[in-house]
């Protein structure tokens, strides 16, 4: 008995893996929360992360770092020329 050529199973590829784009955004993100972490984090503890628990560390970083820059700004002399009279 033959096993019949088509066993009516579609068998595209619908969901593994994701596409370019969002690859590069995930090993950015991992880059970003390492860099920021100053190494205490292992690059394997944070890829396992949970997608949320990594959201909210990359969006609590960034508030971090905005509000640094807002403060070397605000520190910063806008005229650095020395006037001679």
């Amino acid at each position: 008995m033959e096993t019949p050529l088509s066993l009516g199973f579609k068998l595209d590829q619908t969901f593994f893996g994701f596409d370019a784009s969002y690859q590069v955004t995930l090993h950015e993100n991992l880059f970003n929360l390492i860099w920021a972490g100053e190494g205490r984090w292992a690059w394997d503890d944070v890829y396992n992360l949970p997608v949320h628990i990594r959201k909210l560390w990359v969006a609590n970083i960034n508030k971090i770092r905005v509000k640094q820059n807002n403060d070397t700004e605000s520190d910063t002399p806008t005229d650095n020329r020395i006037v001679k009279k």
